[in-house]
């Protein structure tokens, strides 16, 4: 039987709701499921609370809401801390990646989530 995981758009305006979000819909109140891409993509392989047959599959209700939430300012606002944080030879990628998150253009915070879902476990994502 297929095991079908619940994520409630609503409840994620920000990257940190997300992560909060889709660890408690696999694991239970205070559940972990990933903390950044890629973690997120390593327990999407499995091993980390979800089924080891991969009998399962993700519902992102409300997705239109997330769409919005995790937009160009949310996505500007994690390229800020990471433009404080990574290493100096990715400083020009990040800054230019964030100039143009400001501006509304380029991957989203959603698209970087939705990429993650889909090379991750393909067909498995349903945006409701």
């Amino acid at each position: 039987m297929t095991t079908i995981y619940v994520i409630d758009g609503k409840q994620t305006p920000t990257l940190e709701d997300f992560w909060r979000v889709i660890g408690e819909a696999v694991n239970g109140p205070g559940g972990y499921f990933g903390k950044n891409l890629d973690a997120f993509n390593d327990c999407l392989r499995g091993g980390f609370g979800t089924p080891e047959d991969g009998d399962f599959h993700f519902e992102w209700h409300d997705h239109a809401y997330a769409r919005e939430a995790l937009g160009h300012a949310e996505t500007a606002r994690q390229l800020e801390t990471v433009l404080t944080r990574c290493h100096f030879t990715n400083r020009e990628r990040v800054a230019a990646e964030l100039a143009a998150a400001k501006v509304g253009r380029g991957p989203t915070v959603f698209d970087w989530l939705v990429e993650v879902f889909e090379g991750e476990t393909p067909g498995r994502l349903v945006l409701c």
